[in-house]
């Protein structure tokens, strides 16, 4: 190629220097014949000034020219005048005099502008998204996803891990998500799986003796989606021997601090602040904590107990919780904005949204005659509340409390501009429940996975009381977000055979299933544990982006729909053949009996 330089190289070093740019027109302005093309690619933007009194012939040819067109421009770096310097590129203060010009391609009149100004629908974005990965903010996004996913695999690296790649076709196994399925031709009737995870060939690693594993590893999922979630998504795999979960810790910690320093110039303190999952849930409702800001969860059960609010008593006589959330600096709230308040908890199970105001010293609401002036002094000093303060409470089940004053707290401090973006509130939550009991199911289910390791004074109660035992198993949550999750695993075959038998799994569905797990237990199977970060989550964090579809080259919409090429789409009859495989769903176009 001809190129000497990319649209974001040139400055006052290079003026006079004779130079071959190629890249996108961005814009072309005509000023009293002189003709300037705002020249695009990756790296930047270039001023091209087509002068008559310079070339004639280039000036001709730049009046073809239109947006998008990819073009080659020569010429000589001068400056630009006095005054007419544009500070907000680093190629501004210069400009190329074109000597010559090549269109190498001609474009369509695009469907919108390649402007990060300009505001989008993201079905038109995702449609062309070629187009719109030609924006600045979206190739910026991309490279800072580069940078990232490098400074993994140099960190790693230098901690001894090597990098194995697992298997994308294997075998379906229960637990967890649905799979996506892929039928065999070769073995008609049977279907490989997409991984969700390499769980299981990262333990059967471990196995193998390569104690220090990384992937940054393609998954699947066939769930329901949303701003954070996609059918393949990438995970930075982690798995290590003869550890324990403080030396995860520690290479997650380090490998964090290396990220957030090369990538986002930020300097971050380790070690990290750990809470149990049973703290995080009682002070902020969720396993996930924003601890950036206060409004804090108080429970109030003891205190409202003895009041005459029917409310507050039904629910704790029904085995529920009362809590509060002091907002600080709230009661000036008007009645209108407490309704919306009432309505925004209502989406979350909670039947109301009580409420009381500090004023002058004393509590105010509509059901303060509920509660006596002992009981209103002990809601004063627990939830600490003073002069311009808004008490609100949610007496309910744990979970709907949980739930719906989590996400309050959430909402207030969104309402309130309480959440910096420029904190990085990391916390590790461990000592999660082993089990959860799943209504639908009907049987306990794994809140992890079903390999995670129960702790070891617990195992006494696998058996018989489940919901006592604690997992060996830890997340990383930052504002709010879960980063990632991992544990410390099963290692050994009995202890995974009572785990399964705990889950409703029988003997030889395990067997069918995980045969080749449990059988490679018995052949020395280290102690193990790892952790598998998001990285799409990471990667939109670190660039500000509340979607990790802005940071996916080319993601699937909410309905997992590539809006580009339009996958899913049909596939011929031969295909299916081939497959073995029959529809029995009317082919797109096609009318059902009932519709004919």
């Amino acid at each position: 190629m001809r190129r000497t330089h990319t649209c974001g190289d040139l400055g006052e070093k290079d003026v006079g220097r004779a130079v071959v740019l190629q890249g996108w027109v961005q814009s072309r302005r005509d000023h009293g014949g002189v003709i300037f093309i705002d020249l695009r690619d990756r790296y930047g933007i270039t001023q091209i000034r087509f002068d008559p009194k310079i070339s004639a012939k280039a000036h001709k040819d730049a009046e073809e020219l239109r947006r998008e067109y990819v073009i080659e421009a020569e010429g000589k770096v001068v400056r630009r005048p006095r005054g007419m310097e544009n500070e907000k590129i680093k190629t501004g203060k210069v400009e190329v005099a074109a000597m010559n010009v090549k269109i190498l391609n001609t474009s369509k009149t695009p469907p919108f502008e390649i402007d990060d100004r300009v505001e989008l629908n993201e079905d038109i974005r995702l449609r062309y998204r070629h187009l719109d990965l030609r924006r600045p903010k979206m190739q910026r996004n991309i490279k800072i996803r580069h940078q990232i996913a490098k400074a993994v695999r140099e960190f790693l690296d230098s901690e001894g891990f090597l990098e194995i790649e697992t298997p994308m076709l294997g075998k379906s196994t229960p637990e967890g998500a649905r799979d996506y399925l892929v039928p065999s031709r070769v073995h008609p009737g049977k279907f490989y799986a997409l991984p969700q995870s390499p769980q299981l060939f990262k333990q059967l690693l471990m196995i193998a003796g390569f104690d220090r594993y990384f992937q940054i590893a393609r998954c699947f999922r066939d769930e329901d989606l949303r701003a954070d979630r996609q059918p393949e998504f990438t995970q930075i795999d982690i798995e290590m021997s003869f550890v324990d979960e403080e030396d995860i810790f520690d290479v997650v910690e380090r490998l964090i601090q290396r990220i957030w320093r090369e990538v986002a110039g930020i300097k971050l303190k380790a070690p990290f602040p750990r809470m149990t999952y049973r703290e995080s849930m009682e002070r902020y409702g969720t396993d996930k904590p924003d601890t950036r800001f206060g409004l804090e969860l108080v429970d109030v059960s003891n205190i409202v107990r003895k009041s005459d609010f029917r409310v507050f008593v039904s629910a704790l006589e029904e085995g529920g919780v009362v809590k509060c959330i002091n907002a600080k600096g709230c009661a000036s709230f008007s009645r209108r904005e407490i309704e919306e308040l009432t309505e925004f908890v209502g989406r979350y199970g909670a039947k109301g949204l009580a409420w009381m105001k500090v004023i002058n010293g004393r509590l105010e609401s509509s059901i303060i005659k509920f509660f006596d002036e002992k009981t209103q002094e002990e809601l004063v000093k627990k939830t600490r509340a003073e002069d311009g303060d808004l008490l609100l409470f949610v007496a309910d089940s744990y979970g709907v409390v949980s739930e719906s004053l989590g996400a309050l707290r959430i909402e207030l401090a969104k309402r309130l501009g309480l959440a910096s973006e420029e904190k990085y509130n990391f916390v590790w939550i461990y000592d999660f429940p082993l089990f959860e009991w799943s209504e639908e199911e009907g049987r306990h289910v794994a809140v992890h996975h079903p390999f995670t390791s129960p702790r070891e004074e617990d195992l006494c109660y696998l058996d018989k009381e489940p919901a006592r035992v604690r997992a060996r198993a830890y997340d990383l949550t930052l504002n709010g977000v879960e980063l990632g999750g991992g544990s410390i695993r099963i290692s050994k075959r009995e202890v995974q055979e009572r785990m399964f038998k705990a889950l409703g799994i029988g003997r030889e569905d395990a067997e069918e299933k995980f045969g080749f797990l449990l059988d490679a237990f018995e052949y020395g199977a280290p102690p193990h544990g790892g952790i598998a970060l998001g990285l799409d989550r990471l990667v939109a964090i670190i660039t500000k982006n509340e979607s990790i579809r802005e940071v996916i080259a080319f993601p699937k919409n909410k309905a997992a729909q590539s809006l580009l090429d339009g996958a899913p789409s049909d596939v011929s009859e031969r295909q299916l053949k081939e497959l073995h495989l029959e529809l029995d769903l009317p082919r797109s176009g096609e009318k059902t009996k009932e519709g004919e």
